[in-house]
């Protein structure tokens, strides 16, 4: 390689290393769209970036310009691209990143083949490959610093190719990149927005969220399919269909409240508080004023005595950030350690002085539930509770009314209250999924999703529980 492309390509790194929408704006002359911008600068920023859209939204310019500016902007890198069939990966993404290196900046240092995108001078080192995704072994065999592997229509792309992408992504910085519209209700894409969120940086595009969607597209498949039909979710929406039957509690319900703005009303502080009982489990507590809830606090390997320290400090805080606080109410789930909180609680409030009432709720999560008809224990009972405020705000929400909930943008917690399960006992019950059981499934416990629960516990479920611990 002559110095000169040598010297062109230092100052690209240099410049666009971690910035792919200047990238995108100078080099290629590509504009995005807000949701692109946000893409790239996480794809710059973080390893795994997961997106699901509806129908041109502009996902393959997006992927073609992440091709392009990963290969300039690192060194000796190598990008492999990948699609469930060869059309979508020759015809379309290929055919895509060939469009935007014909017009750049770049295309006289990038040789584009029908197979290949290379560094000229350093076609062995330094490229980018199409990969149709048909066998796992057509993702292995790949090993650098710099690795980025994109996965164009990502739904239907089967796992066993897709753990294979995931056990070769092992270097200094190997991303990923997945985008697809979400036609599947399981696999690696349907978890990297469900149990796996917590680890990758997911995004949401609508076919109106974008500038580049056809808007005669979106009226026409919504006149012929129906507002709610699977079809209108996944090509319009870019939300997984409804078929997943045993989850209690909706992604969409879950990711709206993300999305809602709601003023903290009210004079009272909720606090719910999951105790932890296993030593890789986390002791929760979450803040609720109104419909407002705030950013979780968690706490690993912590004794009683601290954690009653930590819950005394929070109603504390709270009180000097939000002065017009007079209630503060503690919804602990009582059974096993979590009782030994309970008491150190009681013990505090009725030795210290406190600038506002605050009393303690032991909520036990496996005992009966208030309402024996419908709910078989009360973790039940509570986690309908939180359902039923974010069915609510779903609804306003779509009316383009204000929302009733606003949640914090909490992958984690979002993953937990949307990856549990639920059954229906012999005597018709609703019973939520064990968490042995989750743990079974590779899941985490859902200390997060029970802390919040115990937040949004009504009045009256409290002043029953009260009684029921008062006799139990």
């Amino acid at each position: 390689m002559s110095n000169k492309p040598h010297s062109v390509l230092v100052d690209l790194i240099d410049v666009y290393w971690d910035d792919p929408v200047a990238f995108a704006a100078d080099i290629l002359q590509f504009y995005p769209d807000t949701w692109q911008r946000n893409v790239l600068n996480d794809l710059a920023t973080d390893p795994f970036v997961s997106v699901r859209s509806g129908q041109g939204v502009g996902k393959t310019g997006l992927e073609a310009v992440a091709v392009i500016w990963y290969l300039c902007c690192r060194p000796n890198p190598k990008v492999i691209c990948t699609a469930p069939t060869r059309q979508q990966l020759n015809d379309v993404l290929w055919a895509e990143i060939a469009k935007w290196l014909e017009s750049s900046m770049v295309k006289n240092f990038l040789k584009w083949t029908k197979t290949k995108v290379y560094m000229v001078g350093n076609e062995e080192r330094w490229f980018a490959t199409a990969r149709t995704a048909t066998k796992p072994e057509n993702m292995q065999g790949f090993h650098e610093d710099y690795m980025l592997f994109v996965v164009d229509e990502a739904s239907g792309v089967a796992d066993d190719i897709m753990e294979a992408i995931l056990g070769t992504l092992s270097g200094h910085e190997n991303k990923l990149l997945m985008c697809g519209n979400p036609t599947r209700t399981s696999g690696v894409f349907y978890d990297s927005h469900h149990r796996d969120r917590a680890d990758y940086k997911t995004h949401k595009v609508s076919s109106y969220d974008s500038s580049r969607a056809s808007k005669e597209n979106i009226e026409r498949l919504i006149r012929k399919y129906g507002e709610g039909s699977d079809v209108v979710r996944v090509r319009v929406y870019g939300e997984f269909p409804k078929a997943e039957p045993d989850a209690f509690i909706a992604l969409e319900l879950a990711e709206t409240a993300t999305e809602t703005k709601v003023v903290p009303l009210g004079n009272t502080l909720h606090l719910g508080v999951d105790v932890a009982r296993y030593g890789d489990d986390a002791t929760v507590i979450a803040p609720r004023i109104g419909g407002r809830l705030f950013d979780l606090q968690d706490y690993t390997k912590q004794g009683t005595t601290e954690t009653t320290g930590h819950i005394i400090r929070t109603a504390r805080d709270y009180h000097e950030r939000y002065p017009f606080i007079n209630d503060v109410v503690i919804k602990v789930d009582d059974d096993g350690v979590g009782g030994g909180v309970t008491d150190q609680l009681e013990e505090i409030i009725q030795t210290e002085r406190f600038p506002f009432s605050i009393r303690v709720v032991p909520i036990g999560n496996g005992r009966k539930a208030e309402d024996t008809e419908h709910y078989e224990n009360r973790g039940t009972e509570i986690w309908a509770s939180v359902r039923d405020w974010l069915t609510e705000n779903l609804s306003l929400y779509l009316q383009g009314s204000e929302g009733t909930v606003q949640f914090p943008d909490d992958d984690e917690l979002i993953s937990q209250l949307t990856s549990r399960k639920y059954r229906i006992t012999s005597k018709g019950r609703i019973m939520l999924e064990r968490k042995e059981d989750m743990k079974k499934r590779g899941l985490d416990s859902p200390d997060r999703a029970d802390a919040v629960a115990l937040a949004f516990a009504t009045e009256e479920e409290m002043m029953w529980s009260s009684e029921r611990f008062a006799n139990w």
